[in-house]
């Protein structure tokens, strides 16, 4: 049963679905993994190690880019309603609702069909329909010259030909992306430029979301580092 916070009447921080978004490399299973031992929730990371469709994409992205989609959006949504069905919170990195940034992202450099494209977005929605929310979603704001540095500095052999030119389109389209989801969803937007302290951040999570309200451009001077 969720546990409800005294003064506000919302769950309190540790029975959240809390999702983690942003940009390749911004530093999204550091934050949730860090997050969930401070909090005591289970993490749910991006597949990487097991997508067989992973390094198919990254060297002929344009024929595989619709597969590797797919992929994603069903483990993803597989991810999404464990979280639910568990009951008692959880924290995900990146969210099922990201993957339209990226099909989208694709879909306007050439890289998916816009078929393709439709029959996608129509798979999403008929999923969505299943769906509970997250109580709220930390967007890590990077730069894509940051996000480039940190994919290089973590040295995956399948992220070797990511361009700046593809960084700079998902970076735009995340700017778009999270002014739409917070309509729907509280948003956290944080500067992720520097890496923060977890527990501090676990602090301004609670404050924030306790305030009850949507985006919220998170600022202040961290007296420690992640």
């Amino acid at each position: 049963m969720t546990q409800i916070h005294p003064d506000t009447n919302v769950p309190v921080l540790e029975e959240l679905f809390i999702g983690i978004a942003g940009l390749i490399g911004a530093g999204k299973s550091t934050l949730a993994t860090a997050l969930g031992q401070h909090l005591g929730l289970p993490v749910y990371y991006e597949p990487v190690q097991e997508n067989e469709y992973l390094e198919d994409f990254y060297r002929d992205t344009r024929t595989y880019a619709f597969a590797t989609q797919i992929y994603l959006l069903n483990r993803r949504f597989q991810q999404h309603q464990e979280i639910i069905w568990r009951g008692g919170g959880g924290v995900q990195d990146r969210t099922i609702y990201e993957d339209s940034v990226f099909a989208k992202t694709l879909v306007q450099q050439g890289l998916m069909d816009q078929r393709d494209y439709r029959t996608y977005l129509q798979l999403f929605r008929h999923m969505s329909n299943f769906m509970c929310r997250p109580n709220l979603i930390v967007f890590l704001d990077i730069s894509p010259q940051t996000s480039m540095e940190r994919v290089r500095q973590r040295s995956r052999d399948v992220e070797s030909g990511i361009s700046i030119e593809y960084l700079r389109a998902l970076h735009k389209e995340y700017q778009a992306f999270i002014s739409e989801i917070s309509r729907l969803i509280p948003v956290i937007r944080v500067s992720w430029e520097q890496y923060h302290d977890v527990e501090e951040m676990a602090s301004v999570i609670e404050r924030e979301y306790v305030k009850g309200s949507f985006v919220r451009d998170v600022q202040w001077t961290p007296t420690r580092a992640i």
